[in-house]
């Protein structure tokens, strides 16, 4: 829910810092006190339209930031859009923020971080829903119609299982397209696949060996060098020249010298096992040497075979992958292929036989999710009828349209129709309404009075609470067209409306702001000649003064009446809340 508001600069409102309880929460005040403004900042904030004309004159730029908990209904898609743009910082809260900027542009943030206006109107969707003037209105989008519905109907079992179902025909659907095509591109590609797999496996490759064919190349290339370098390091051990004796010599005599100094002093026979070691380990040099030294090949043919190796290597990397076992994993791949293709006739019998059972059971649970809804939608109707009459919209009617749409290849039913279907099922859903009687049934959206809109929407949330997941419900004015009498009705719905929800209502009614948990007072205020919006929180003497000024003045007679419709009010709620 939202539990605080900050706007800056926005139209009249030059500072304003609301904080929200749970409940109902009422807004009172004279026409153009601003309290449709602070409605209009809410918007803003949720990615609403916004511009420049919003800001307040002589300042270069307004924000509104607003901080709310997250329910626990709809936690899981939100926090799931948060964590999908690194944006999630706690699970139980999140902040946003607006701002709008006289060169035209404006800002949004969550959590701090600047994202995009329709991440922001994506995150809005799931915390407010505003109900009355505005074009901000869940339940005027058709596509929520079936959902809700759905949820009214308690239907979740019978769509998970139909959805498992469907998503099951569908994986089967999309191998069959693809084994169909590779059916059709069979000749040419198995041509082109004979060619990869047979190239790469004629080369026998080894991952190891592009390593060990640049060491020999390596030898192969420098051989008479590495042969001139050994014959030099033997020289020096074993052979030496007239000027300087061999080192395997002159190593021998410091060994007996060593090993005199050992008889001598018996202490030093560590040094003497050290100039053994040090002899033999000249000795294993030399012969090593030599052996490496026999080995050296001096064979051009034999390095040219390398080179043409390796270029093989190389050219087969650049078609079929950066690496050796990219290329024998092609192939593999390639070899599989054939093989797929090799059975894909068997293949697509098998899974055409499988479409054809899954098409059954989906069409036998489609049926039976369209039973579960049709008779959901009945009852629905007969409900928001009875909130409609206690509105004050007696005769006003309220279906629930379910359609069909016939197609040649979609599911086949009992009734032997084929109809269209999708991961919701086979129906189209759409509210409709007759707010008069004799106007005939019309679809929701096509609703333009504001005062009934309004109602409506009080209607359908009333039904519908167990169904709504939004934590905050918005209603501009839904008092428009009613009277006192009917405003009490309206103002105890609200109320009971706010034990699952959040509920902000701005009204001209005393009879409906009496149910408020909170009341707000709007006025505007002229300070140096420049107006400003003041809100108050109202209780005690302050919120009769109100409700008294709401009946036509402050006099005994309003203030003994506002008394009554405040206890009128508390009555009614302390007995609704046992």
């Amino acid at each position: 829910m939202l539990t605080d508001l900050r706007i800056e600069n926005f139209a009249i409102i030059q500072e304003l810092e609301l904080s929200f309880q749970p409940g109902l929460t009422t807004f009172t005040g004279e026409t153009g006190a601003g309290k449709s403004i602070i409605l209009d900042a809410l918007m803003a904030l949720l990615g609403g339209k916004a511009d420049a004309t919003l800001i307040r004159l002589g300042a270069d730029r307004a924000s509104v930031e607003g901080e709310f908990t997250i329910p626990s209904a709809n936690r899981e898609a939100i926090c799931a859009l948060l964590e999908a743009e690194d944006l999630l910082d706690d699970p139980d809260t999140v902040s946003a923020a607006r701002e709008m900027r006289q060169n035209g542009r404006s800002a949004a943030r969550i959590n701090g971080r600047s994202v995009s206006l329709s991440l922001l109107r994506d995150l809005g969707q799931y915390l407010v829903d505003i109900h009355g003037q505005s074009e901000h209105l869940s339940l005027l989008n058709v596509r929520q119609h079936l959902h809700l519905l759905d949820r009214f109907a308690s239907s979740h079992e019978d769509l998970d299982t139909y959805r498992t179902t469907y998503r099951e025909l569908r994986r089967v659907q999309k191998e069959l397209a693809a084994l169909r095509q590779a059916e059709k591109d069979a000749v040419s590609r198995t041509d082109l696949l004979e060619f990869q797999a047979g190239e790469i496996e004629a080369a026998n490759l080894s991952p190891a060996e592009e390593e060990e064919l640049r060491q020999e190349r390596t030898r192969l290339a420098n051989a008479e060098g590495l042969n001139t370098l050994c014959q030099q390091a033997v020289a020096l051990i074993d052979e030496g020249s007239p000027e300087t004796p061999a080192i395997s010599d002159l190593v021998g005599e410091m060994v007996q010298a060593v090993d005199s100094l050992a008889r001598i002093d018996p202490a030093l026979n560590g040094l003497m096992e050290q100039a053994q070691t040090l002899s033999e380990t000249l000795s294993d040099l030399g012969r090593d040497l030599r052996g490496y030294m026999e080995g050296i090949e001096f064979n051009p043919h034999r390095l040219e075979q390398v080179e043409e190796r390796m270029d093989l290597i190389n050219r087969l990397k650049r078609k079929y992958g950066g690496s050796i076992e990219a290329v024998i994993e092609f192939a593999r791949k390639a070899r599989a292929d054939l093989d797929n293709i090799a059975h894909a006739t068997e293949r697509i019998a098998e899974l055409e036989q499988h479409e054809s059972e899954l098409r059954a059971v989906l069409a036998k649970q489609a049926e039976r999710l369209s039973e579960v809804r049709r008779q959901a939608a009945g009852r629905l109707a007969s409900a928001v009828e009875t909130e409609l009459y206690d509105l004050n919209m007696a005769g006003a009617q309220f279906a629930v349209d379910i359609q069909r749409v016939p197609v040649s290849d979609g599911l086949s039913l009992s009734d032997t129709s084929s109809v269209a279907f999708d991961e919701t099922g086979i129906d189209k859903i759409e509210f409709l309404i007759a707010p008069n009687p004799g106007e005939g049934l019309k679809p929701l959206v096509k609703i333009a009075s504001g005062g009934e809109t309004s109602r409506l929407m009080l209607a359908l949330k009333r039904v519908l609470t167990q169904a709504d997941s939004i934590p905050t419900l918005v209603f501009d004015e839904i008092d428009q067209g009613i009277g006192g009498r009917v405003g009490s009705v309206v103002g105890e719905k609200l109320w009971q409306l706010g034990r699952n929800h959040q509920v902000l209502c701005v009204t001209h009614l005393p009879q409906l702001a009496a149910f408020g948990d909170q009341h707000y007072s709007v006025r505007k205020q002229v300070d140096g000649g420049r107006t400003t919006t003041q809100v108050e929180v109202l209780d005690g003497e302050t919120r009769l003064v109100e409700l008294a000024q709401m009946l036509g003045a402050v006099t005994e007679a309003n203030l003994s009446s506002a008394r009554e419709t405040l206890e009128m009010a508390q009555h009614r709620t302390s007995a609704l809340g046992k």
